[in-house]
Formats: C-alpha cells, structure tokens, sequence
C-alpha cells in the first residue's frame, strides 16, 4: 500500500477504518474512523508520529515499506492510547535504532500498556524542539486534551500542526483533505462532545496556545487534514466559548404512555413559547447524537418513569453521560410519572454534580397525566422560556 504525500518529504501513512462500528465498546461510529501516522523525512533524520490501531498494523508497515526507507530515527508518540501507540511495538522491532519521542507521563504509560522498554525512551519538554536537519520538530504539551500525557507536534518549517486528537473526527474516507465542510462539522462536532466536552476548560486554553502559531495545515490523528486550518478552529472557539443556546434536550423513555404524553404536552408548550426542542428517546437513540445535542443547550430536561423506586435504567445512563460529558447547559428539570411511590427525582438529582446547573421544580406525576399536571407543564415551558431569555445578560 503506498503512502500518500502532503508536501516534499511528508507523508500520511495511516489507515481508514471503514468498518468499526463502536471506540472503546461505547462511542459510535457511523462513519468509521481513520488512525493518522505521518512521516517527515528531513535531510539527516527521520520521523515517524503516532502509529495505528494494532489491528491495522499490517497497512502502516506496508505504506512504509513502500517507501523503501533506510532508517526511522524517532517515533513521536503524541498520545499513549492504543489506537495511537498499539503498533509501535512492532515499528520498534522493525526499526531497531529508533528512539520514542514523547512526554515522561507518557513515556510511563507506554511502558505500562505497550511493554516498550525503557532505553527505547527520549523524553521532551514542552517548547522543547528536535531537528531532523533540514525540518524542526517542536513539541506542544496539551495534557487532558484528552489524556494527562498527550502532546501535540509543531513542523516549523512547513507549518504543519499535528493535533493528535485535538480538532480531530471518526471519520473514514478516501480523502485526504477536508471536501465536504459541512459533513466534517458535525463528524467533529460529534467527536468533540463525545470526547473533549469534558474537558471544555482546558480545550480552551490549549485552543488560545495553538492560535498562537502560523498553521498552513491542521494534520489530527483521526479524520481528514484541515488545509483551512480556521474552519476547525472557528468551530471550536464555538463550542468552547458560546453562551448555551435557547435549546432544550430531552432525553426520555416511557414504558405505558403516561411519561410519553407529558413530554409531548410539553414539546408542543416548549415550542408554543418560542423554545427550539431537541428530543431524543432513549429506547432508540444514538448516544452520540444525544452528545451533540447537549453542546448546545441551554437547559436539559429528562423525562422517565418509575421502575421500582428509581428512574428507567436507559435514563439513569443518560444522566450518568450528561454528568459525564459536562456541557455548558444552566438548567435541569425533570418530567414523569410513578405507580406508587419512589426517590426518582432525588436520584436523578445526585447524579449530576458535575452540572453546574439551577434546577427547576420537576413535574412528576402519579398514573396518567391529568388537567392539573398539563397545566403544571404549560409553567415548566414558561419558566424555561422566561430563564432562557436572560441568557447572554
């Protein structure tokens, strides 16, 4: 298989992943993914950054065969996860001078997991550079974008920016550069909810230390390369740093009618108030779907019934992923119903403490939805839309 150049003597020689359906037996993957690994030869040494998913190690080994190299001096692990790092045991073993270019946190993490040993090892300081001769290697630390030990990589000469998987997507395709901006938004506006909303704070500040550097190419660890480097950035500055917007999402399940035709009442009562809903049930929703919904919103409201004393287990997920993921929503409310009792509310309440949010009074009802209950949702909606209103002030 042959590499596939970007400029003289830069090369991706990663792998598209057209099948993988699910990352890390939880993320879906409608569009597969790819594992990027790029070679830059300079005039007086050579570099490998990042390797590719174990299962795809015979694809990178073939593109690099085919470029009949002579040597690999350095192998830039950006990221220890193993979707990075799974064939960099066998890169070793194929290149026996190469040296492992990472961070001491990494550095230890690849010892753990790869059982890579240790005088393989040339640890670099953030700022630190590298040269290859004739091309600079300079080394970004960004740790929690998204794991402690990640870097990124910065080609001087060519001002190319390997992001690792910052400002990347799953994404599977026979191109090598962004085509279709609009399909590569929402596969990286997925990516970022799934995978870096969590850690929006720090996104930041590492987004404001990349704007800082002159970038012809954006080149991320999954996806395609961004030749206009501003569209992935300009969209990040978006999710990171946006006010919520008047959007609600309502992830909900609902086992005999009763918490369906509530969430009903009140997507009609929502939208009558001028409140864009974004509705999800959970009985057949793509979890990643519900993820880039929640990038947005302003307030999250979830609706469930009762099973024994607590929320339908799909709910408790939901909420588990809400407080897991940490979007920038403001208020929470809770809808539904109950057969004879239970602790529904005050469970869903405890887990989100990651959420930063107001909660305002849920509506949960006893059996079916009566006058009195629609018109306690008719003030939920109006409430909603009356806190939404004050948002940017």
């Amino acid at each position: 298989m042959k590499a596939r150049k970007i400029k003289d003597n830069i090369y991706w020689v990663g792998a598209a992943d057209w099948d993988r359906r699910l990352f890390d037996d939880l993320i879906p993957l409608p569009d597969g993914t790819s594992y990027n690994a790029y070679l830059v030869q300079g005039n007086e040494k050579t570099a490998l950054i990042d390797t590719v998913d174990p299962e795809m190690s015979h694809i990178l080994l073939s593109r690099l065969e085919n470029l009949s190299l002579e040597r690999i001096d350095y192998i830039i692990a950006n990221h220890a996860e193993q979707d990075h790092s799974g064939t960099l045991p066998q890169i070793l073993a194929q290149y026996p001078q190469a040296q492992v270019v990472c961070t001491t946190k990494c550095k230890n993490m690849l010892i753990d997991m790869e059982l890579v040993s240790e005088d393989r090892f040339l640890t670099v300081a953030d700022g630190e550079t590298l040269s290859l001769g004739d091309k600079t290697l300079e080394f970004i630390h960004a740790p929690w974008v998204h794991w402690p030990e990640t870097m990124l990589t910065y080609l001087q000469e060519d001002k190319i920016l390997f992001s690792c998987d910052f400002l990347g997507s799953h994404l599977a395709s026979t191109d090598l550069y962004v085509s279709d901006e609009d399909k590569v938004y929402e596969a990286a506006k997925r990516y970022y909810a799934e995978i870096m909303m969590p850690f929006s704070r720090i996104i930041k500040k590492n987004l404001q230390k990349v704007r800082g550097y002159d970038i012809s190419l954006i080149a991320p660890s999954h996806g395609l390369i961004y030749d206009r480097p501003e569209f992935i950035l300009d969209a990040y500055d978006e999710w990171v740093n946006s006010e919520p917007k008047n959007i609600v999402v309502l992830p909900y399940i609902s086992m005999h009618g009763s918490t369906r035709k509530m969430v009903e009442h009140l997507v009609d009562a929502l939208i009558a108030n001028g409140v864009t809903v974004k509705l999800f049930n959970l009985a057949v929703t793509d979890i990643g779907e519900l993820a880039i919904a929640l990038v947005d919103a302003a307030t999250i409201v979830i609706g469930s019934p009762t099973v024994l004393t607590g929320a339908h287990p799909s709910v408790v997920y939901a909420a588990y992923l809400a407080n897991a993921l940490k979007p920038k929503a403001k208020f929470v409310s809770i809808v539904g119903s109950y057969g004879w009792g239970g602790k529904m509310v005050q469970q869903l309440a405890g887990l989100i403490p990651n959420l930063k949010v107001e909660i305002i009074d849920p509506v949960v009802i006893k059996g079916s939805p009566k006058e009195d209950d629609f018109e306690a949702l008719d003030k939920l909606a109006a409430s909603i839309a009356e806190k939404h209103q004050s948002l940017g002030e």
